[in-house]
């Protein structure tokens, strides 16, 4: 195999030599007919000809004015394809590259460096780099990767920062503060106690900060409430991301819902944790999966409910079908279970139940937890939105969604509302000027005015602002023409201050700091998943400042490259809260589950299908269950014929606690074992 490619190396180098003889030949054609037209003498010594051929070649070697002409790699990167070599180099590339591609590969397995590296921008950058340069790089040595290298990174990062630091002075800043735990269990926390988080205010300057987001746990808490009185000029806010993540946690402990969930996991975990159901679920979704993961455990949770009732009929066709039924898998005992859940019409209506209640609040935690585009001009109006769209997925009807609503109320008013967000809310140009409301709602204009007075310089500042918002209140000066109207729902509220607020200039500085604000501190956490991955056992014995510089480069240069690839002036669309349900359901939203038919051409639905199974029944009669059942037995009325009607519910829908007392264990521990299984699926992605 070895002779063979090099006997191919060989013959390409031939070819291509006799190819540049050729080449040759036709250039001294060429420069022969250039002689006669012009009258030049043809050189007659041999010096002359040989100095005319020397003239010819081209020598491979580089010097400074290479330097001059030489691309730099972002731009040949652009270029792309329009940078081909000519056909006659072809082969011969192709074989150097195989070569060269090898040993890149070889680098990666060896040094155990993830696949997905290979397609960052900044690898290519360093390929294409290396191939500008040419032959006998000499490589960066150990001293240069940690000491001058990575010094010059570092002002190289702070560079690229700088005009983000401009912005900070002139229109303030978030400090984000979050508590995370990596794998391993190892509890990384940026700031534990006031001292601290005080120290890094004073770092960033006090007059730069207009918030400080954090955690919810009752030691952030503490510490931005003492801050907030130590420095009255700051805010503090809870993480609006956690908060909506402990709403969704709350919801998930109502019975339906947290029995919906067990049934899920335990149908979705047994399909992923065996290869025969595994490949035919497979085959039956057309490779589709069934598991989505979410920006928390929880939104988790809810994609896979989602894409679960998206896979409802071919799920029920693979458990109904002789693939399945013949299988040895059919017959065993947690077989049998998942094939109940699968066919359990129950079971497809609490999915539907959970998908409305938790639904257009995971479409609100989308919101918050993006980076490139500020939600706090949006977040208040968000969970308004969200709470009616979860009225009319319940058809108004109060009983089923009152226990929902208190659960949001309750975190709502005890750690989400807050003066910034209702300030964000009047603010935004989209919503003032089509609710008229907006302007009589005292609970949101408290919440403007407390803003203008921690955030006005002085007493003079708050003055000019409040004349200045009857100038906005009645749409006057540049609010009012005809390209500000139409931008109100074209573009981010804070790019639409900066265009046409400049004849309001005490209110546009106020709006742009509160429009341009997080309002959650998940983008920390990504932070110290930067730390875990940058903290690794090999390099633990860093020294505390390069690691804090790696991390600084890494970590602002990622975010660098999330901000390049997104247009940061979209405006945010809630429309996607009201349309929630609709999407997620469709048009059996208001149906029942058992009602879906079999086959279209036929009057069997899946009702028959599971009475004939015994699919309807719990997988485990509790007593609960079986006290109704001999009840309904001994109630039932009879008729004409003398004959019992019995009349059972297929299924408690509020079951005792003494059911889910006693799959706890079971539940948790296959819970902890799937949690795991998507961890690895994940890592491996």
């Amino acid at each position: 195999m070895i002779a063979a490619y090099e006997k191919k190396i060989v013959e390409t180098a031939a070819y291509m030599e006799a190819m540049q003889e050729e080449d040759e030949e036709e250039e001294d054609g060429i420069l022969e007919i250039a002689r006669l037209k012009s009258g030049k003498k043809c050189p007659t010594t041999s010096n002359e000809a040989s100095s005319t051929a020397s003239n010819k070649r081209i020598t491979t070697k580089k010097g400074p004015i290479d330097l001059l002409f030489s691309k730099a790699p972002e731009e040949s990167i652009k270029l792309g394809k329009t940078m081909r070599q000519s056909s006659v180099n072809e082969t011969y590339n192709k074989v150097a590259r195989d070569r060269a591609v090898q040993y890149i590969a070889r680098f990666f397995f060896r040094n155990g460096i993830p696949f997905n590296v290979a397609k960052s921008k900044s690898f290519k950058l360093m390929i294409e780099a290396i191939g500008t340069y040419g032959p006998h790089l000499k490589p960066p040595s150990y001293h240069e990767l940690r000491v001058p290298l990575l010094k010059k990174e570092l002002e190289y990062t702070k560079g690229l920062l700088r005009g983000h630091e401009e912005e900070r002075i002139k229109y303030g800043c978030s400090i984000m503060s979050d508590g995370w735990t990596d794998r391993k269990n190892r509890t990384l926390i940026n700031f534990l106690i006031f001292e601290l988080l005080d120290s890094f205010v004073e770092e960033i300057g006090e007059k730069n900060v207009i918030q400080v987001v954090t955690d919810n746990g009752s030691n952030y808490v503490l510490a931005g409430k003492i801050l907030q009185v130590t420095r009255p000029k700051i805010f503090w806010t809870p993480c609006a991301a956690h908060c909506l993540d402990l709403m969704l946690e709350d919801i998930g402990m109502i019975p339906k819902v947290k029995r919906v969930i067990q049934r899920g996991i335990k149908l979705v975990g047994y399909i992923y944790n065996h290869t025969l159901a595994l490949n035919t679920m497979r085959k039956f979704t057309q490779k589709i999966e069934l598991v989505r993961h979410g920006v928390t455990r929880f939104a988790t949770t809810f994609l896979t409910l989602q894409r679960l009732h998206k896979q409802k009929a071919n799920l029920r066709r693979m458990f109904t079908s002789d693939e399945w039924l013949k299988s040895k898998a059919a017959k065993e005992p947690k077989g049998k279970q998942a094939t109940d859940v699968a066919l359990m019409p129950s079971f497809w209506n609490d999915v539907v139940y959970a998908l409305k209640a938790i639904g257009p609040l995971v479409s609100v935690l989308r919101l918050v937890d993006n980076e490139k585009k500020p939600a706090m001009g949006f977040i208040y109006e968000a969970m308004d939105r969200a709470k009616e769209a979860i009225q009319r997925a319940f058809n108004n009807n109060e009983g089923k969604y009152k226990d929902i609503f208190a659960i949001i109320d309750k975190r709502w008013d005890c750690q989400l509302h807050h003066p910034l967000h209702a300030a964000g809310y009047y603010l935004n140009p989209k919503f003032f000027y089509t609710n008229p409301n907006i302007d009589r709602d005292n609970e949101v204009v408290d919440g403007l005015y407390k803003c203008i007075d921690k955030l006005s310089e002085d007493d003079d500042f708050v003055v000019e602002v409040h004349k200045q918002l009857l100038v906005y209140k009645r749409a006057g000066e540049r609010f009012g023409m005809t390209a500000a109207m139409r931008a109100r729902t074209k573009i981010s509220p804070a790019e639409w201050w900066k265009l046409y607020g400049g004849k309001t200039p005490h209110l546009q500085t106020i709006a742009i700091k509160v429009l341009s604000l997080t309002c959650s501190s998940s983008g920390c956490e990504r932070n110290w998943s930067t730390f875990e991955h940058i903290h690794s056992k090999k390099r633990s014995r860093l020294e505390h400042q390069k690691l804090q510089d790696l991390v600084y480069v890494k970590y602002n240069q990622a975010l660098l490259d999330r901000f390049e690839c997104h247009d940061v002036i979209d405006s945010i669309a809630l429309n996607d809260i009201d349309d929630s349900n609709e999407w997620l359901l469709g048009e059996l939203e208001g149906e029942e589950a058992s009602n879906d038919l079999v086959f279209d051409d036929d009057d069997l639905n899946w009702l028959d299908v599971a009475e004939a199974t015994g699919a309807g029944e719990p997988l485990q009669n509790t007593r609960s269950q079986t006290h109704i059942n001999k009840a309904a037995v001994a109630l039932a009325p009879t008729n004409e014929k003398g004959k019992k009607v019995v009349e059972v519910e297929e299924e408690n829908e509020d079951e005792g606690e003494e059911e889910y007392n006693s799959n706890a264990s079971e539940s948790d521990e296959f819970q902890q074992h799937n949690d795991l299984d998507l961890e690895e699926d994940e890592d491996s992605d």
